[in-house]
């Protein structure tokens, strides 16, 4: 039976043991993801098993109460309720409108450029930016948008402060903000397709729609999963925008889990009661994750 020389074990030993210096490269970025991101994950979680309050002297252990406690309140279930509202309703159309825009300004030229940076310009501004704008433009009394409906002859709708009409503004805005940025990584990925791909479907006789549907869309998986991912994790999240808009009303018609979460944490300064709302949210985003990588995993083995 062949054996190993002492050399080769010795060498082996050595290179087993070696300290790797790369180690040393991202350390730092260990050390911020444990501080600032994983101390911080688990401390919420224990947090939440217990009647924790800011300032206060005894913090009692009280296991699931807040989470059961989450079960039982109507609030939580309208917050989540408007969540899921608003984050299905600007993913569908962000990714939707960002794919039609994209399509129509996939030619370069100086007209489509200026129009891409038009559309892209409201992505760079901060969330609290866009709202406090928005709500100036529509407000009743001073707002640009009721003075011109006005002038045109039209009554001046309450776009805030109709419990009906607050959360559509408020996803317009949404999308309206966002859908510049699903426009530019669409695009992207249909400057990467082939030109012989288009060429071989004209060929065959295939119209514009049936190019777009057997060769751009195919082409565009991976975009469309990344936009649709970011634009659902973003949605889950909501808070600047609804609180610089309508602070979550009119009546609570619009406030959202991280508004609510904000609430009870630094308003009412219940911080067990919030880090449960917080966790919710959290198993919420990693399912819905999940359930769209599996979507997607799914249709490209098929």
């Amino acid at each position: 039976m062949a054996t190993l020389n002492p050399s080769s074990r010795a060498a082996g030993g050595r290179r087993r043991w070696r300290f790797n210096t790369a180690y040393l490269f991202v350390a730092p970025s260990v050390v911020l993801i444990a501080v600032f991101i994983a101390e911080p994950i688990v401390q919420s979680g224990w947090m939440s098993l217990h009647n924790w309050t800011i300032g206060g002297s005894d913090n009692p252990f009280t296991g699931l109460a807040n989470y059961r406690a989450l079960w039982h309140d109507s609030r939580f279930w309208n917050a989540l309720r408007v969540t899921v509202i608003y984050t299905g309703a600007v993913t569908v159309g962000q990714v939707g409108l960002g794919l039609a825009i994209a399509s129509r300004l996939r030619r370069t030229t100086w007209f489509s450029s200026l129009l891409r940076t038009a559309y892209f310009f409201p992505f760079v501004a901060s969330l609290v930016v866009v709202g406090i704008v928005w709500k100036f433009l529509l407000d009743p009394q001073v707002g640009l948008v009721d003075g011109w409906l006005g002038g045109l002859g039209f009554s001046a709708p309450q776009w805030l402060q109709s419990t009906s009409l607050a959360l559509p503004t408020v996803i317009a805005v949404g999308i309206w903000k966002n859908v510049g940025f699903t426009m530019i990584v669409l695009l992207a990925g249909m400057q990467q397709v082939p030109a012989d791909l288009y060429e071989a479907a004209m060929l065959d006789g295939a119209g514009p729609w049936r190019r777009f549907t057997a060769v751009t869309l195919p082409a565009l998986r991976p975009a469309l999963l990344f936009t649709t991912l970011i634009a659902t994790i973003t949605g889950l999240q909501l808070f600047d925008l609804v609180f610089a808009m309508t602070g979550g009303g009119p009546v609570f018609s619009t406030e959202s889990i991280v508004m609510y979460l904000y609430e009870k944490g630094f308003v009412e300064f219940q911080m067990g009661y919030a880090s449960a709302i917080a966790w919710v949210l959290f198993v919420v985003i990693l399912a819905v994750s999940a359930v769209q990588l599996r979507v997607a995993r799914n249709r490209d083995g098929d």
